[in-house]
């Protein structure tokens, strides 16, 4: 689903974003609400940032990746944890790519995940490459959802990767499972 945010696009950086769990659900600009068999999942676009909330009968996860004021927890790089019985997986990275680059990537990104049925992607007025987009699957008993977030004027993108999964012994987590080509770059 493809959005346009109803707020001009803010010069926040790739270094302001700030991670987060357990986080109670934020006023949202956009928010695509997913069922798969066993697991709700809601995806919300705060701006030049995201929030997941996912929910099954045993429990929530909370996930938001923000410009979040007063944050002392910045965008790791990788996080793995328990959290209501599952195992939490994170990883991010930041890509630099020249002006050119980054159009193409922002155009592939966007028309990738807006055609998807388990994509939401935002874009800014006026910056037409400036956008955040979130993309979701349920695979083999885990949840996984990739992010990404566009900072046209320095040629930065930050790409999320989450796999939530069953705790060990109840499940093996087996990855990023079949999300669609083009998207793990």
């Amino acid at each position: 689903m493809l959005t346009t945010l109803n707020t001009p696009y803010s010069d926040t950086r790739a270094s302001d974003l700030a991670w987060a769990l357990g986080r109670e659900p934020l006023p949202a600009l956009a928010a695509l609400d997913l069922r798969f068999t066993d697991v709700k999942l809601q995806l919300r676009l705060l701006g030049a940032s995201h929030q997941v909330i996912l929910e099954r009968e045993d429990g929530a996860c909370s996930e938001t990746v923000a410009c979040i004021p007063g944050s002392s927890t910045p965008l790791p790089l990788g996080v793995a944890k328990r959290v209501s019985g599952w195992e939490y997986q994170f990883a991010a990275r930041v890509e630099v790519l020249s002006p050119g680059a980054f159009a193409g990537r922002a155009q592939e990104l966007i028309a990738l995940v807006s055609d998807h049925p388990n994509g939401l992607v935002g874009v800014f007025p006026g910056s037409p490459h400036a956008f955040t987009a979130l993309l979701a699957q349920r695979t083999q008993g885990e949840t996984v959802w990739r992010t990404w977030h566009a900072y046209p004027q320095d040629g930065q993108l930050v790409a999320t990767r989450t796999t939530v999964g069953l705790g060990v012994g109840a499940e093996t987590v087996t990855g990023m499972g079949r999300l669609p080509v083009g998207a793990l770059r």
